[in-house]
């Protein structure tokens, strides 16, 4: 077809120019569905908005970019501050990107990199197994922060920092087991997530295996499929749900401090106290679980010292032009009042 333009992806959807321009901008006014298949058709043809020309143009190629999926999510608030300051300390600009729960952040970020002709990227949460092709159209190096995803042998050009989720989620279970807990629900991701819910989810059943406790399907909850999900409002409401169902138990894993908050005041208003009828422990390490009452047990991540460690290692990759570098920290169990020894 040649230099597909904006009137060529239009006429394609059977759709206005106006309609195509919403949905490259992520304009709340657009059908879902509508805009899903714009955004397929611009990715089957490869398709770079007319005014990617202008950003040429005004943007010069020192420009940062971090796509994260959930801006609004605490966990990653002090994350960013942290890396915009550096970036910005360094002379080069930043650019920060929200990327919807459902969409693809790499798509996101292969396009965004020809817009704004980056000089490399950050992202915060995606999928731990990423699909080699959408890789390959990101030419820019890239740190992917927050999840341990498993790379292809013959990508280069970018960086890991997490923690282990597995490992720290298999930590948090046998504590739990060791304060004499057996019967433990989790609130965790939508069914079909490949991030962090699905590393943490394999932790807790892989801990509950080896102490010798059945993984009962009743006690996984998993979120909806849509909109934000690690919300105070999901952790309430999948927790009364539960607590509803009539099933039998003793603690609540919710695999992020902001669910377990949730979970907390449905447990509260459902006429049960925390932890003397039942124990919550979260995930992340946040100020706000701190200073919950009670303070929750939670696995507390290094975040300042990860999203620096995030920053020299993309400005590592600019410099070297290309390689690879994982760095994996250590979290910990910080001890709250919301779990009782059984």
């Amino acid at each position: 077809m040649g230099q597909v333009t904006i009137k060529d992806i239009a006429k394609i959807c059977g759709v206005g120019v106006s309609t195509v321009s919403r949905a490259i901008n992520n304009h709340p006014d657009i059908n879902p569905e509508t805009k899903q298949l714009i955004m397929d058709t611009i990715q089957e043809y490869n398709y770079v908005p007319n005014n990617s020309a202008q950003n040429l143009k005004r943007v010069e190629s020192n420009t940062i970019a971090l796509l994260t999926k959930g801006v609004g999510n605490p966990l990653f608030a002090e994350m960013i501050q942290t890396v915009q300051s550096d970036v910005l300390g360094k002379d080069y600009l930043f650019v920060l990107q929200q990327v919807d729960e459902m969409e693809n952040e790499l798509e996101v970020g292969a396009r965004l990199a020809n817009e704004k002709r980056l000089k490399g990227m950050i992202f915060m949460g995606g999928a731990s197994r990423p699909k080699e092709e959408l890789l390959a159209r990101i030419q820019v190096p890239y740190v992917i922060c927050t999840v341990d995803a498993v790379m292809p042998e013959n990508m280069d050009h970018y960086g890991i920092v997490a923690i282990d989720d597995e490992a720290e989620s298999y930590r948090l279970i046998d504590y739990l087991c060791r304060m004499g807990h057996k019967k433990i629900a989790i609130i965790t991701a939508y069914a079909h997530d490949t991030s962090i819910g699905k590393l943490r989810l394999d932790g807790y059943r892989r801990a509950l295996a080896d102490h010798g406790i059945e993984c009962a399907d009743s006690l996984v909850v998993h979120m909806p499929a849509k909109g934000q999900v690690y919300t105070m409002k999901n952790g309430y409401d999948q927790t009364m749900k539960l607590l509803q169902s009539g099933e039998k138990f003793t603690a609540v894993y919710a695999i992020s401090d902001t669910l377990a908050i949730g979970a907390c005041k449905a447990i509260f208003d459902y006429g049960l106290k925390v932890p003397d009828d039942i124990s919550v422990v979260g995930c992340d390490g946040l100020d706000m679980a701190r200073y919950y009452q009670p303070a929750i047990t939670t696995i507390e991540q290094p975040l300042t010292e990860m999203a620096l460690e995030t920053s020299r290692i993309l400005f590592e990759l600019i410099r070297e032009k290309g390689g690879r570098r994982k760095h994996i920290f250590e979290a910990r169990i910080r001890e709250g009042q919301s779990v009782r020894r059984i």
